[in-house]
């Protein structure tokens, strides 16, 4: 199999030159458009969790030596969730690439955070399959950078650590509103707003509602701790 100029574009922003091309193109063929004669990358992905997971684990366990495992955990799921792979995926245009359904190529589904982590997890299975565990390990450590280095501050969970900042202060928890939804179904914009009983409140954006509530938690958690300094 011989790839075509868009795929071997991919192949050299991955920084990786497959001996087997198929499963490059496996990698990036979503079920909505699969056949028996073009399977699907689910089974992919599943590998490529794991061999993320990994990377990851032996990454951070390299970058801090006297860790305990309650620190490593939330530094591990902060570089592994679905929304990193996604992060990645556009870095890297993976999007332009991905093989789709008519119909999920209608809803948006190159821009869709699941389907975008899923085919980024493939890829790096894909890698791990034609060239081995090194190469996938090289691919992703270069691909996710600075993000290993600063994942200190991503592993906080901003929705739970504004939590615990409330209850510290004997306030309830704080309540989380959706001011609005625009754009398209394929593409919406969901402005959410967090307010704590004391009134303090902080409003944001995101593709998607879990990512506006973490990112107005995180702009009152930093205001409300910038008060107390």
């Amino acid at each position: 199999m011989k790839l075509g100029s868009d795929l071997q574009a991919f192949s050299a922003r991955i920084g990786h030159s497959f001996a087997r091309p198929e499963l490059l193109a496996r990698a990036l063929t979503h079920a909505s458009i699969s056949t028996p004669t073009r399977p699907d990358n689910q089974r992919l992905e599943f590998l490529g969790d794991r061999v993320l997971g990994l990377v990851m684990a032996e990454a951070l366990l390299a970058a801090d030596r006297t860790a305990s495992e309650g620190l490593l955990a939330p530094r591990y799921n902060a570089l592994v969730r679905k929304e990193i792979c996604a992060e990645v995926a556009r870095e890297i245009d993976l999007g332009s690439v991905l093989k789709l359904g008519r119909s999920e190529m209608m809803s948006g589904g190159r821009r869709k955070e699941a389907l975008l982590g899923d085919a980024m997890e493939a890829v790096i299975a894909a890698v791990h399959l034609d060239a081995g565990f090194e190469a996938a390990r090289a691919m992703i450590l270069r691909l996710w950078g600075k993000r290993i280095e600063g994942v200190e501050t991503d592993a906080r969970d901003p929705k739970t650590s504004l939590q615990e900042w409330a209850q510290a202060r004997g306030l309830p928890p704080p309540s989380y509103t959706e001011i609005s939804r625009d754009g398209p179904d394929h593409q919406p914009l969901f402005t959410v707003e967090v307010k704590l009983a004391t009134g303090e409140a902080e409003r944001a954006q995101a593709g998607a509602k879990r990512q506006a509530e973490q990112a107005a938690a995180r702009a009152l958690l930093l205001r409300m701790e910038k008060r107390n300094d």
